[in-house]
């Protein structure tokens, strides 16, 4: 009897186990969702969504995107951690994902231990952008006017707490000024309203999130928070060029479910590496003021995880000295 039970067991396990091989050499069989933690119109919308569909091309099967807002890209994250780790449910992760959520604490139950991370596919400086008619030039010119009158100067930042609030804040200690920072959550499509309707003269974004505004002349870049020119905005100086000394940026970042077997996140993997590359999302990145910069499976975690480390301990430091609360 015994015997028999160990062959039973022995032959199920080999079912399992070659029930999984199977799926994952077939996959995928079906639609891949990509879940976008940000409003549908904003720069990592339009991004994620060219890349899928070229990647989709690759993968051969339908990507398709879907933009579930709320928490600082929290709501839509938690809902790939708790997705079925099939490589059917894919999320895009940014700097607030990976960096603003963890450090507030703001839900116990979300740790990036609860997602296998896929690929870093791009990163982009942040920047200070104006209304076409707004009366500064040049980044001088608006620390001049936040000088003279301080915490009168309306300036669209994103969600309180985020990476561009931050920015905002290390810009004023750096250069002894003082705005009224309005948050617009949701990403930079409500940015986009907020100077379009003129209750703004003054963004703090990034070039690539704001590029279709800035080739229809309705904004303008004062300066980009880099130690090196956008090559789509050449015109644009950075801080460093500025004498303010501050890098700082965001990312975008594919992930899956923890336990997502390996080989399917490998099939994911290679179908966007080789969307990044084709030329046509190059040509087409080129114009949006967003550098491609790929970090594998392999390396992505590591990046991630001394990313956070720094980015904690900058922020730490800024509570420490009364700038931010926790």
């Amino acid at each position: 009897m015994k015997s028999l039970l160990k062959i039973a067991g022995a032959a199920l396990a080999f079912t399992i186990g070659f029930g999984g091989q199977s799926f994952a050499a077939d996959y995928p069989t079906k639609d891949i969702r990509m879940v976008i933690p940000w409003g549908a119109g904003g720069g990592t919308d339009g991004i994620v969504r060219k890349l899928s569909t070229i990647a989709e091309k690759e993968i051969g099967q339908s990507v398709y995107a879907e933009n579930i807002e709320g928490g600082i890209s929290a709501t839509g994250v938690m809902q790939v951690m708790k997705a079925r780790p099939d490589g059917y449910t894919v999320g895009s992760l940014t700097y607030d994902s990976v960096v603003t959520v963890p450090w507030q604490g703001l839900l116990p139950t979300y740790k990036l231990e609860k997602l296998k991370l896929i690929a870093r596919v791009t990163s982009e400086p942040d920047a200070i952008l104006v209304s076409s008619n707004a009366p500064y030039k040049s980044v001088a010119d608006l620390i001049a006017a936040a000088k003279a009158n301080p915490g009168t100067i309306k300036v669209a930042i994103q969600n309180t707490g985020s990476r561009l609030h931050l920015a905002m804040l290390q810009f004023q200690e750096k250069t002894g000024t003082e705005f009224k920072l309005i948050a617009y959550p949701g990403g930079a499509a409500p940015q986009k309203e907020a100077i379009l309707s003129k209750e703004v003269d003054v963004v703090a974004t990034s070039m690539g999130d704001f590029s279709a505004l800035i080739e229809g002349g309705d904004v303008r870049g004062l300066v980009e928070f880099s130690d090196s020119r956008n090559p789509t905005f050449p015109d644009v100086p950075t801080a460093k060029e500025e004498g303010v000394d501050l890098q700082i940026g965001s990312f975008i970042v594919l992930a899956a479910p923890a336990n997502t077997p390996d080989d399917v996140v490998a099939k994911i993997e290679a179908s966007y590496k080789s969307a990044l590359e084709s030329s046509e999302f190059q040509e087409w990145v080129s114009k949006v003021g967003v550098s491609p910069n790929w970090l594998g499976t392999d390396e992505v975690t590591e990046w991630a995880d001394g990313t956070q480390k720094t980015l904690f301990d900058q922020m730490q430091t800024l509570v420490d000295q009364g700038v931010i609360k926790k």
